[in-house]
């Protein structure tokens, strides 16, 4: 009989309020921030979370956010190279685009949010069509990762008769330094600047001023100018033969920071530019009117006239450099300093909010899991310094720092979660934080019997009692001289005990006494009473009590394992055999096994009886952190920094069950007391549930269910690996794109695009079948009579099309309709050449029938770009290619007339509606001294012609 298991999957992740992976997002209500793979939205003002965007199955974490001009769509890409279109009001993925090998660093939408454009640090840049759900083309050129993309629309000054391009161009910026401007429409770089000499992270477009800002890895922030009439014009050549330059440099922008720049944006609709450093600061300056500049030219001139009449300088040297001056003043002159906000952690990412009279809003995402809202300002007459207030925090959900320990309370019901400066309680029904106390440096913690009380272990050996119900800490003892690394409760409840880094391992008794007269608690409060110390060789790193209150196990640095009778204290038995120190183990519910793990990335099993190891399991891939056994059983759970939570059958030496989710080394594990869930705590600052489900599981089939999974990985890794030509020099550390075309195609190949084109070529051959039935049936037929006794019933139809009731062309075209539109040029680029012959015999009656015109139309034109060659070289392909090409054309033909019947419907409705809701007002040319005379004479009416 094979053994099945019970599968655990993933059920909560909480803890969270924004991780430090990508940008945030704000519209002066809702927060939009990465929670590692999910996206959550804040109401910041109330400290809430409204939803969750998590798409089940999906673990890479987020890394670009964007909003869309469309109000109710986000794209957001992820470290696996993928970009969603999530929809707010559905909370759901419209679509997904896979084209990029890395993680996706930058995005940016054009004017109508038809077209998205993505940059990685696969150095590649994409452009997308969101209408059809498909990748434009593939643009080359950078070589480092593209931090930042911008669109650049064109110039509407240009004549409807011009044959100059009116394309959209497209800014970006890379950490090869370099800032290139393409043009979509002939898909090249036009210019390329070496903008800084170190790495640019962050650039802003100012489209109504035609300023372009750029900011470096050295804390440098330079300003350019976009030549609009070179934009107009194209690229035309100067009377000195030289290209003009659409770009041109102005100065630099002078910062109080000299941190790495990582983001600069302009507000959407007042004048002010902020920078953001890599350190706690946001640099905001203000955008000075064309009336102030000039007053402060006309000062200037003043004062340098003045000053001319002392000192005269007549050298060519001393003109250039005074050119010079006038241009960086004149951008100092533009962009002052207005205020520095200073975040209370670095700062991730910021975004402006709403404006109002009294100010503007801006939120910080900071790196220590909270956001914090500021308000700023707007300038007065006054020349008193002005200062940002913080109006909001959202902190109170999720640990400053990584969660270092968790423990449950005796019925489930309650989780305790510690980290370096706060003690945390949850509701595990809700996973609501109820309870949040003060806490300095904590490594360990436990529940005490009545669950009222936890006692926390710190890195300055201090035990802390705390009052669960009044959410107070109530005793503060100093029970070691260095870290408490381990505490437990011994099974009757009575007693625990503390090990430590100075080499003390101390029991404890809990007493109730009586309130101090200068307490504000009343009743009596639990307290521990020092017993006795077991003293030791080396710094104790464990301490665990067996169920049957036998035995003390204890582990050393020296990566043994002593075990003690627990009431004499006498020597039992020395376990030995890890090559670096214990960090955590477990004794099982009968007391017969004991389980270790440890930093030399192994597990041991141990019988407790003679000491003997079992088993020695290579469990993971970095430390294992800690082990714990499932009540009343021999299953157990062992958690390590390579992330992954493992479930192991330690009668069979077996890994049951690995899952993966958490982004950062986890530190901590706790096993519900009726084997319920599992709960982990992580570096990525979240803590998640993990539930038992009744979903069965066998090795056997997760063995293979893994096998499969690495070699589609593999065959996945193989198609896209970019073959380069002999002689390329790939093995000498050129870049791929010195050999390869700056624009191509997208494609990617992924498992599902493998699964969808399988199903094409499972479904032709199904449908091919049949046809060839069918019509060897009918040729028979044909050649005998009427009424001749050899006629015979029609063979028996296809049992899959027969469920479905439908023709085979109709199947074929059903499966087809099914992929994805973002996956469809890689799934059919996965068919055999002798199925795409087949596919365009399905096109040409699709066409014919009038079935999916758009469907057939796409499918057919990238046939033809692909299979081109092959397609010409064959003869065979003139019989089905000539038809297709009659029934296509009359299929579009149909499809235009359609088509332009209803956008002439359209237009006449608009025209109508128009003239239906807009009044006309003419009014009667005066110029302002008319009218200032009719307001002197007294006359408050005037005439207006009204036309209808």
């Amino acid at each position: 009989m094979v053994q099945s298991y019970l599968r655990h999957g993933p059920t909560e992740a909480f803890g969270l309020v924004c991780s430090s992976s990508s940008n945030s997002l704000f519209d002066g209500k809702l927060a939009y921030v990465p929670a590692l793979e999910d996206i959550l939205i804040w109401d910041v003002k109330k400290g809430q979370m409204l939803a969750m965007w998590h798409e089940t199955g999906h673990r890479a974490e987020v890394t670009c956010i964007l909003r869309s001009p469309k109000p109710d769509q986000f794209a957001v890409g992820y470290a696996d190279g993928s970009i969603r279109l999530w929809s707010v009001s559905s909370g759901s993925v419209i679509t997904t685009f896979n084209g990029h090998k890395k993680a996706v660093s930058a995005l940016a939408f054009d004017g109508q949010g038809t077209r998205l454009a993505s940059g990685s640090q696969d150095t590649d840049l994409i452009v997308w069509d969101i209408i059809a759900e498909a990748g434009l083309y593939r643009l080359r050129g950078h070589r480092d990762q593209i931090t930042a993309i911008k669109f650049i629309p064109a110039t509407g000054d240009i004549p409807s008769t011009s044959t100059t391009s009116s394309s959209v161009m497209l800014l970006t910026t890379s950490k090869d330094t370099f800032m290139k401007l393409w043009d979509l429409s002939t898909q090249h770089c036009i210019q390329t600047i070496v903008a800084h000499r170190s790495d640019i992270w962050a650039m802003d477009v100012n489209i109504k001023s035609n300023i372009i800002f750029t900011g470096s890895g050295d804390g440098e922030v330079k300003a350019w100018k976009i030549n609009t009439e070179a934009i107009s014009e194209g690229l035309t050549e100067s009377d000195t033969g030289e290209i003009n330059k659409i770009i041109l440099p102005i100065a630099t922008l002078p910062l109080s920071s000299r941190h790495r720049v990582s983001q600069i944006s302009f507000h959407p609709s007042q004048p002010f530019l902020a920078v953001q450093s890599q350190d706690r600061s946001v640099e905001l300056f203000r955008i000075r009117t064309e009336e102030e500049i000039n007053k402060k030219q006309l000062r200037r001139k003043k004062r340098a006239k003045e000053k001319k009449d002392k000192q005269h300088h007549d050298s060519e040297k001393d003109d250039t450099e005074k050119i010079e001056e006038d241009d960086e003043i004149s951008l100092v002159a533009l962009f002052t300093p207005h205020v520095i906000v200073r975040a209370s952690k670095k700062i991730r990412s910021f975004d402006f909010g709403i404006s109002s009279k009294d100010g503007i809003q801006v939120m910080t995402a900071l790196s220590s899991n909270c956001l914090e809202v500021y308000a700023v300002p707007l300038p007065t007459r006054s020349k008193d310094p002005l200062e940002a207030s913080r109006m909001y925090s959202v902190d109170f959900p999720g640990h400053r720092n990584d969660v270092r320990t968790l423990c449950l309370s005796s019925d489930d019901q309650l989780l305790a979660s510690a980290s370096n400066d706060s003690l945390k309680i949850w509701n595990m029904k809700t996973t609501a934080c109820i309870r949040t106390m003060d806490c300095n440096q904590a490594i360990c913690s436990t529940f005490l019997p009545g669950d009222r009380h936890i006692v926390v272990g710190t890195k300055t050996g201090e035990l802390l009692v705390y009052d669960v119900a009044s959410s107070s800490l109530i005793e503060t003892i100093k029970a070691h001289t260095a870290t408490i690394w381990s505490l437990h409760v011994r099974a009757d409840g009575k007693a625990l005990v503390t090990g430590s880094a100075d080499k003390d391992v101390k029991f404890w008794e809990m007493e109730h006494k009586g309130p101090a007269e200068d307490s504000t608690h009343s009743g009596k409060l639990l307290t521990l009473v020092h017993l006795r110390t077991l003293k030791m060789t080396d710094d104790v790193l464990s301490v665990r009590y067996s169920p049957d209150n036998k035995y003390l196990a204890i582990a050393l640095l020296d990566s043994t394992v002593k075990v003690f009778y627990q009431d004499t204290l006498k020597f039992f038995l020395s376990l030995y055999g890890h090559k670096l120190p214990v960090l955590g183990m477990d004794i099982s519910s009968d007391s017969k096994l004991i389980v270790t793990c440890s930093a030399d990335k192994n597990v041991k099993i141990w019988g407790l009886d003679f000491g003997d190891c079992h088993k020695s399991i290579f469990a993971h891939e970095e430390s294992v952190m800690q082990v714990l056994f499932e009540k009343d059983s021999h299953y157990f759970w062992t958690v390590g920094k390579d992330k992954m939570l493992k479930y192991w059958d330690g009668d069979k030496f077996e890994n049951i069950q690995r899952l993966e989710g958490h982004h950062g080394e986890i530190w901590a594990l706790a096993l519900s007391h009726y084997g319920k869930f599992v709960v982990t705590g992580s570096h990525d600052k979240s803590i998640r549930v993990w539930e038992k489900l009744d979903d069965p599981l066998f090795l056997e089939e997760e063995k293979e269910k893994e096998l499969e999974a690495l070699y589609e990985n593999g065959t996945v890794e193989v198609l896209n690996r970019a073959d380069l030509a002999i002689g390329s020099g790939a093995g000498d550390g050129l870049p791929e794109s010195s050999t390869t075309a700056e624009a191509t195609s997208v494609s990617k190949q992924t498992s599902e695009t493998l699964m969808a084109g399988e199903r094409i070529m499972e479904a032709i051959d199904l449908a091919d079948g049949e046809r060839k039935v069918f019509r060897e049936y009918e040729e028979a037929m044909s050649r005998l009579s009427e009424d001749d006794a050899m006629r015979l019933q029609p063979p028996p139809r296809n049992p899959v099309l027969a469920a479905y009731d439908l023709e085979p062309d109709a199947y074929v075209l059903q499966v087809v309709e099914r992929v994805q539109s973002t996956a469809l040029h890689d799934a059919l680029l996965a068919l055999p050449f002798a199925k795409v012959v087949s596919l365009m015999e399905y096109l040409n009656i699709w066409a014919q029938k009038n079935w999916n015109i758009i469907l057939v139309s796409r499918i057919i034109f990238f046939l033809l770009k692909t299979h081109h060659h092959q397609i010409v070289a064959n003869r065979i392909m003139r019989t089905s290619l000539i038809p297709l090409r009659k029934h296509l054309r009359s299929a579009l033909q149909r499809q235009k007339e359609v088509i332009g019947y209803n956008l002439a419907a359209l237009k006449y409705l608009r025209r109508r509606d128009q003239a239906e809701r807009v009044a006309h007002f003419f009014e009667d040319e005066a110029s302002a001294e008319k009218v200032r005379l009719q307001i002197s004479e007294g006359r408050k009416r005037k005439r207006v012609n009204l036309v209808s």
